[in-house]
This record gives C-alpha cells, sequence and structure tokens, in this order.
C-alpha cells in the first residue's frame, strides 16, 4: 500500500491491525523509505506520524 500511495489503505492497516509499521524488507526499507521514494506525500504524513 506505501508502494503504491495507497493512505487509504496504510490508514486502515495502522488502525485496525497490529503492524509493525518500522518493519524492514529484504532490502532493510521501511515502508515509509519506500513511500518517500515514490513522493506519496500522504502516505508519509501518515507514517511520519505512527510511533
Amino acid at each position: 500500500a506505501a508502494d503504491n500511495g495507497q493512505a487509504a489503505v496504510v490508514k486502515l492497516l495502522l488502525d485496525t491491525s497490529k503492524v509493525n509499521a518500522g518493519a524492514k524488507d529484504r532490502d532493510k526499507r521501511t515502508a515509509l523509505h519506500i513511500a518517500a521514494k515514490n513522493k506519496h506525500k500522504a502516505v508519509i504524513k501518515l507514517l511520519s506520524l505512527t510511533s
């Protein structure tokens, strides 16, 4: 969702799941890194507000 700029899906996952927003993929990138790389401002904002 972060990769595709799907802010509504990211928000839903953050609000309803116990997802680790800081989890890293096999390339050691977080969802925030991926959203920033793709310039998805709404997703960046959501992930930045997550502790």
